[in-house]
């Protein structure tokens, strides 16, 4: 019993600890994208670049472990693999970085948190998951959800007082270049780019029932992104082949780190999250980013921390943790569902009617019969 006790405890903090994990590593994109953008690298080429070493890394873990659990290519599954591509590689990740030249890292990440509240509205369109405004959790899930939106909301709009932390100096304040801002034009695009994001994360959950296969899904993703990406930057950038050249500095780094961390680990974490938990407990972690990149961003280029940005991310947090556990409510509720109606399973015997308790039925005998399965299959 201790064992298997353990063992479910294992499985069921896995997901919260494969997210955090994946939020720590997303959280450093931000920063060095910003400054490879600042330094000359052309958005349109990274993400070419981040996509392609993304597939050149996954191709050989997708072809040794999905060997056996890898179903059959459908002309179905070959078109939301396209557009998967398209939503995510191709459309979102060009308005990102285009999204970020205009602003900063810190307000970038922010913009994102709206991707929760996106992919809850849309799960909730597409059905997959159940919403009734009558019970609790439920109220809960979109109370948290309007929370961290909210708290994103504070964050980005109210700077308030500054706070005087002791490794922050104005005199050394490092912040991106102010040629060529424009935070409002930014910040459309961003959140333009986030409703490609959520049509992608609910579309993979779909994908994903009918293509089980975390490893390959995400390489085909990647490698299809590879080539719609490439065809957006050869338009973009026509004419200007020194922009798809990339030598030993920060443009480098931004390249492989973009392409093995956010796009390959990121991406395959998170299919089996959304496998595992559903969209929306994957979408809720997005806040933790912004969090994490604050910090980072006030340690590393002694960014000046206000009122304002911790009063969002206190906000954020307990959205999210809302959020989760009104999630954490409603996978018990269809637990408990799930073994009352296997308790309600009818026995049926091939013997006689009469026969009595004393007599000993054989397993060949037994049928049992699920009446959930029975009243979804009968003829309407």
């Amino acid at each position: 019993m201790g064992m298997k006790y353990t063992g479910s405890l294992y499985n069921q903090g896995l997901p919260y600890v494969a997210m955090v994990l994946m939020r720590f590593g997303s959280a450093g994109m931000p920063i060095v994208a910003k400054y490879a953008l600042n330094k000359g690298l052309s958005q349109h080429v990274l993400v070419v670049y981040r996509f392609a070493i993304a597939t050149l890394v996954l191709a050989p873990f997708a072809i040794v472990f999905d060997r056996k659990v890898r179903p059959k290519m459908t002309l179905s599954v070959f078109v939301q693999i396209v557009l998967l591509s398209l939503l995510e590689p191709a459309i979102d990740q060009n308005l990102y970085y285009t999204g970020m030249k205009y602003t900063t890292p810190t307000v970038a990440t922010a913009l994102c948190n709206v991707l929760p509240a996106y992919v809850f509205l849309l799960a909730w369109i597409c059905r997959l998951e159940k919403i009734d405004v009558r019970k609790v959790q439920c109220q809960v899930e979109i109370l948290g959800t309007i929370g961290t939106v909210g708290g994103a909301v504070i964050m980005t709009m109210f700077n308030g007082p500054m706070l005087p932390l002791p490794w922050t100096k104005i005199n050394n304040h490092l912040q991106s270049t102010k040629i060529n801002e424009d935070p409002l034009k930014g910040a459309i695009m961003i959140l333009v780019g986030c409703v490609c994001w959520a049509c992608f994360v609910i579309l993979q959950a779909i994908t994903l029932k009918s293509y089980p296969a975390e490893l390959s899904l995400t390489t085909l993703i990647c490698f299809m992104g590879t080539i719609e990406g490439a065809i957006v930057a050869l338009v973009m950038e026509r004419g200007n082949a020194a922009a798809w050249a990339i030598h030993w500095d920060s443009k480098l780094l931004a390249v492989v780190y973009s392409g093995i961390m956010c796009s390959g680990v990121a991406y395959y974490i998170g299919a089996m999250v959304i496998q595992a938990k559903g969209p929306v407990f994957y979408a809720s972690f997005n806040p933790l980013t912004m969090i994490i990149v604050a910090i980072m961003s006030s340690f590393i280029f002694s960014e000046i921390m206000y009122l304002g940005r911790v009063i969002g991310a206190m906000v954020i947090v307990v959205g999210l943790y809302l959020v989760l556990w009104g999630k954490s409510k409603d996978e018990k509720v269809s637990s408990d569902s799930d073994n009352t109606t296997k308790e309600q399973q009818i026995p049926i015997s091939g013997e006689s009617e009469m026969a009595t308790t004393n007599e000993t039925i054989s397993n060949q005998d037994f049928v049992a019969l699920d009446l959930n399965k029975v009243s979804k299959n009968s003829p309407q």
